[in-house]
Formats: structure tokens, sequence, C-alpha cells
């Protein structure tokens, strides 16, 4: 197995950081739709937010996907990274 090129690493890279950027954004989406149904909030928008993140989800896990095997699990691993840093910055509880 040969070693990986500097542009194999900075893609791993930039997919590991995009990754990241997504978790962020599906967690923080998980805990608003999760305030929406604790506080009594819109039926719709939590349904939005619902379909947006699983769709922002899935469609970029599905291009890196087509990148590789590696850029796809450097993205998975960026989304797994990005959790408990979202679960921490939103732990209080929800009214």
């Amino acid at each position: 197995m040969s070693a990986l090129s500097w542009g194999t690493a900075l893609s791993l890279a930039a997919h590991l950081a995009a990754g990241i950027g997504l978790g962020v954004a599906y967690f923080s989406a998980v805990w608003w739709t999760t305030r929406l149904f604790a506080t009594g909030g819109s039926a719709w928008t939590a349904i939005a937010l619902i379909a947006g993140r699983l769709i922002l989800l899935g469609g970029l896990l599905t291009l890196a996907s087509i990148e590789g095997a590696l850029p796809l699990l450097a993205m998975a691993l960026g989304v797994l990274i990005a959790r408990p840093f979202v679960m921490w910055r939103h732990r209080e509880a929800a009214p």
C-alpha cells in the first residue's frame, strides 16, 4: 500500500472539515426541531426542518460517495465528531 499523496490528504481533510460543518448544521437543526416540539411551535416548520436536514445530509454524503470510499468515510467521521460539540453547546434542557 502506497502512502497518500498531498492532494489526497488535502482532499480528505477538506471532506473531514465539510463533514464537521454538516454535522454542526444537522445536529443544530435536530436541537431546533426539538425546541419547536417542546414549545408547541409550528408543525410545518418542524416538518420542513426535518426534511431539510435529511435531504442535506443524504445529498452531501451521496456526493462524497461518488468521489470514493475514503471521502465518504472522512465526511461521515466529521459528522460524528461534530455531534458531541453541538450537544455540549446546547446542553440546557428544552422547556
